[in-house]
């Protein structure tokens, strides 16, 4: 039987001096730096997995965003 559970989260990039800072929109507490976003989706995916075990192990309720809808929306301003 198969025990995993499947998470979906929001991340967030934003272009700081040093390259690019990632945050989980859901769960403001984890967020990590990378020189490129590559690197920074690495490590948010790392930092987001050690937070979920944390919390697990802790018996913590771990945040979810299952029932959230989010879209982009583009609008011309003439």
């Amino acid at each position: 039987m198969n025990n995993t559970m499947r998470y979906k989260y929001t991340a967030k990039y934003t272009k700081i001096p040093s390259g690019y800072m990632g945050q989980i929109m859901e769960w403001q507490e984890v967020v990590t730096e990378g020189k490129t976003v590559t690197e920074c989706r690495l490590m948010l995916e790392d930092a987001l997995n050690e937070m979920i075990l944390a919390y697990q192990q802790q018996g913590k309720t771990i945040p979810s965003n299952d029932s959230d809808i989010i879209e982009s929306l583009f609008i011309e301003v003439a």
